[in-house]
């Protein structure tokens, strides 16, 4: 793709910027009828979705976070399914299994029940409660969208989106997912507790006879259309052979052996010893598609065909933090992969 647009371009790309910014906030507004607050939890939530990317939620029960997901499937009108994950919960209860029926003539064949997965929206409740056998059953799915049963592969539904939860305190019966699996997700997010205005913002709006109803932003018969619509213009936004480096430059930094990572366009000051005392290994391709792509939607959100340093920076946290192995000093003094990746931001200037 070219790296600048025509003059006949301008008008139609800033005219499909408006309307990507209007269903975004129209969406955004259906959803904060029922979740009060985290207004940047529910943003990045929609950038993820519109990046083709996955979501993991962490935090403690009773933040709403069933609700939020509940309420992203109403605002955009697609299907919904939860999988509460256990530690007897089986792939087969995830993918569906093949049974045995009975035909009209006698014979008996084999036909494919598909699992829960095979929905829109997904929410993988407390993933990191089940096997790891079990958590292995979403790998394909969540980067193939397909999964296979019996040899036979069975495609999923699109969109297809899954925002896995699980508690960060509560570790007893939990099995920590598996690099892999958490490469998978577009981003890691944190959703705090409310503080005092919202806390009694919550109470007045589940304490009443008062319901608030989500009504679906797209029309049912071009829903579909318009979110391929929306993902298809997040990824022509434009990105310089200068924020690729910068990104690069990000990412390769979070490897303390990478011999790429003194980019000389850019000041890496004296953070390597930081990454080098507590990464035992930084972030991996995805972590840079993932910047990219969520940097794209930030861009459009601000009206622009094209990113600049601000929408990387906005974005890297969610899009690396979980991407990167920590060592036990990391963990002695309590270094968080979130502070490394702020000092090298702090210290990655153009």
């Amino acid at each position: 793709m070219a790296n600048t647009y025509s003059s006949e371009e301008v008008s139609d790309i800033k005219k499909e910027i408006d309307r990507f910014r209007k269903d975004f906030d129209s969406i955004t507004e259906e959803i904060g009828k029922v979740i009060v607050g985290n207004k940047d939890i529910v943003k990045q939530l929609l950038i993820a979705f519109f990046a083709k990317g996955h979501v993991l939620l962490e935090g403690v029960p009773g933040l709403g976070k069933t609700l939020l997901v509940k309420s992203l499937s109403k605002a955009l009108g697609f299907d919904f399914k939860r999988i509460q994950f256990t530690p007897d919960l089986m792939p087969a209860d995830i993918t569906g299994t093949q049974i045995v029926v009975e035909r009209g003539d006698g014979r008996k064949e084999f036909e494919f029940t598909p699992g829960p997965l095979f929905t829109n929206i997904l929410l993988a409740d407390e993933i990191n409660r089940a096997t790891p056998k079990t958590q292995s059953a979403m790998l394909e799915a969540m980067e193939e969208r397909q999964v296979t049963v019996a040899g036979k592969t069975h495609g999923l539904r699109e969109p297809f989106f899954v925002m896995a939860t699980q508690n960060p305190i509560e570790m007893e019966g939990t099995y920590t997912l598996p690099e892999a699996q958490m490469d998978r997700f577009f981003f890691r997010l944190h959703i705090s507790f409310p503080k005092f205005d919202e806390l009694k913002q919550i109470l007045r709006q589940t304490t009443i006879n008062e319901s608030y109803t989500i009504q679906p932003v797209f029309d049912p018969d071009t829903a579909v259309q318009r979110v391929t619509e929306m993902r298809k213009l997040v990824r022509e936004v434009l990105v310089s052979s200068e924020m690729e480096d910068y990104i690069t430059g990000i990412v390769l930094a979070t490897h303390s052996d990478s011999k790429e990572t003194h980019n000389p366009t850019l000041d890496v000051g004296n953070f390597s010893d930081l990454v080098g005392r507590y990464v035992t290994y930084g972030a991996g391709p995805r972590g840079a598609q993932a910047v990219t792509l969520a940097a794209k939607a930030n861009a459009l959100l601000d009206g622009r065909p094209n990113i600049y340093e601000g929408d990387v920076k906005k974005v890297a946290v969610s899009a690396l933090n979980h991407r990167m192995l920590l060592n036990f000093e990391a963990d002695a003094d309590n270094v968080k992969s979130q502070h490394i990746i702020e000092k090298i931001l702090e210290k990655l200037e153009k």
